[in-house]
């Protein structure tokens, strides 16, 4: 999995600060999260896929694959204001659902908020790495290197407890044990895993504890770092794309509207 997001090629985008970067998307988290507009939002969708697949670093159909998901999570998210939501003008009627205009632009508009809202989500961490994100947080942002180096030893532990997952249940199958079915079955199966799992996860956590005690690891904030967190100009150039890519969106709105909705909030 970790090759798998590994990046082909690294471009200035990586290079950005990543504190300076989660505060950017945070705007754009809040400015999709207001947008009320369908043309808006739906040309926002589309300037964000553009800068993911020119700048991510990664090929067209490693992005393609990952933005499949997304699919779905529009589907499902704007179903149900389609089905179900209020309107006026009626398009279609049958027991509890009604389909009427209003619903249909507002149900569609959540779909076009929800793949935006996860491929910003995207378009950081194809460019982010967790350790730079905790030492820009530890340097810029004043985080407590106890939360931080927390985050990053439990990030790097979690490949480890899969892996025994894994080993476990490999002896378990070719120890031949049968489970019952339905819930029965999940619950013996839940003593046959968390029992083993969780006593080597408190062994593995006693023994990162011990060596971090070793190496001098303490609650102090005045401490020195190997890895040093800068702002630089790829910060700026970050700016200058989202907030032209932004632009564009609200330019291209109002220029060549795809549903001509200025506000679906009914």
């Amino acid at each position: 999995m970790k090759q798998f997001l590994t990046p082909r090629r690294t471009t200035w985008l990586h290079r950005a600060n990543p504190a300076a970067k989660l505060g950017m998307i945070v705007l754009l988290f809040l400015l999709t999260l207001f947008t009320h507009s369908l043309d808006f939002i739906a040309y926002q969708a589309i300037t964000v896929f553009l800068v993911l697949f020119l700048m991510s670093g990664h090929p067209p159909w490693k992005i393609m694959l990952l933005l499949l998901p997304l699919l779905l999570v529009f589907v499902s998210s704007s179903i149900t204001m389609i089905l179900f939501g209020k309107g006026d003008t009626l398009w279609w009627k049958w027991g509890i659902i009604r389909i009427s205009e209003e619903s249909f632009y507002r149900g569609i508009h959540i779909g076009f908020k929800s793949v935006t809202f996860a491929a910003e989500g995207l378009l950081y961490v194809l460019t982010t790495s967790s350790v730079a994100l905790f030492y820009a947080l530890m340097q810029k942002v004043k985080l407590a290197p106890k939360y931080a180096y927390s985050f990053m030893a439990s990030v790097r532990l979690l490949p480890m407890v899969w892996e025994e997952f894994l080993i476990r249940r490999s002896a378990l199958q070719i120890r031949g044990v049968r489970h019952s079915r339905g819930v029965r079955g999940w619950i013996e199966q839940a003593k046959l895993y968390a029992v083993p799992l969780l006593s080597q996860s408190i062994r593995r956590a006693h023994r990162v504890a011990v060596a971090m005690e070793s190496k001098s690891f303490h609650n102090s904030r005045r401490r020195t770092y190997y890895y040093t967190s800068e702002f630089t100009l790829y910060d700026l150039g970050l700016l200058l794309l989202l907030a032209s890519a932004v632009a564009a969106a609200y330019s291209l709105a109002n220029i060549h509207p795809l549903f001509g909705i200025s506000d679906v909030r009914y």
